[in-house]
């Protein structure tokens, strides 16, 4: 009972917000008679989420997937490439120059690219959200590797320890605040890239079914796809603030 009072004293501002915004939105509609594929009312797209002809599991399944594997591809590639900056000097001098080109590159010009490497598929869009997510990660890796205080590098060195430990013991200790508030930015930018990666080139997901209601001009089914991947956006992020959380308490204010 105390922590649901706990929980409702500190998410009811944003309780209070959406419901005012639903509540706006659904009055503007019904007031300004605005035609439904302008703008459909949140009763007309709450009907379209669990009713109509478009298979949700299936597309909220895929969407999915891209989402989950961008986000461990983009974690996993950052983290490794981060690790290697702040262990040489040479490796770092070589690869930031490339990855900060390659975070300039525009994602929606390299998407058709990955269309005619590797075709239609999951794993394209798997890769354009690595592609949107990874770069964050292998900074602030680098910079929890490389911000260490002095006294604890000493004190490593004074009992003989090798590189390999300072770095296992000390230094990865000190990145993992770092590390997972950049896997907060990854969360978000990993439905960024597959969402792309599904309007360039899918046949299934969320972001292929906004782009078939074009046509047919179904804007609530549109908006129902939006609200599908804000809630698979949400949970993944919930996930890494959960894990926050657990592996690293200590750091609830670093973001």
């Amino acid at each position: 009972m105390i922590k649901f009072q706990s929980l409702l004293r500190q998410y009811w501002p944003t309780v209070a917000l959406f419901a005012f915004l639903l509540a706006s939105w659904q009055l503007a509609v019904s007031v300004g008679e605005i035609r439904e594929y302008l703008l459909p009312s949140p009763v007309a797209v709450w009907s379209a989420l669990w009713h109509g002809d478009t298979a949700w599991l299936q597309h909220l399944w895929v969407t999915s997937l891209e989402i989950i594997g961008a986000f461990f591809l983009a974690a996993g590639l950052g983290i490794g490439l981060g690790v290697a900056i702040a262990w040489s000097p040479l490796i770092a001098n070589a690869l930031v120059p490339f990855l900060v080109f390659v975070n300039t590159l525009p994602k929606v010009a390299i998407a058709p690219l990955f269309l005619i490497w590797m075709g239609y598929g999951i794993f394209p869009n798997m890769l354009m959200g690595a592609l949107i997510g990874f770069f964050p990660v292998v900074i602030n890796t680098a910079v929890g590797l490389s911000q260490v205080e002095p006294d604890m590098l000493d004190l490593g060195r004074v009992f003989n320890a090798p590189k390999w430990k300072i770095f296992v013991k000390i230094r990865i200790p000190n990145a993992l605040p770092y590390i997972l508030s950049a896997l907060k930015i990854t969360a978000t930018a990993a439905v960024v890239g597959a969402i792309v990666g599904e309007f360039v080139a899918s046949q299934k997901g969320l972001g292929y079914v906004i782009v078939t209601t074009q046509s047919s001009m179904n804007t609530s089914v549109a908006f129902a796809a939006l609200i599908w991947i804000s809630v698979v956006g949400l949970v993944l992020y919930g996930a890494v603030v959960l894990a926050a959380k657990l592996w690293a308490p200590w750091a609830e204010g670093i973001d």
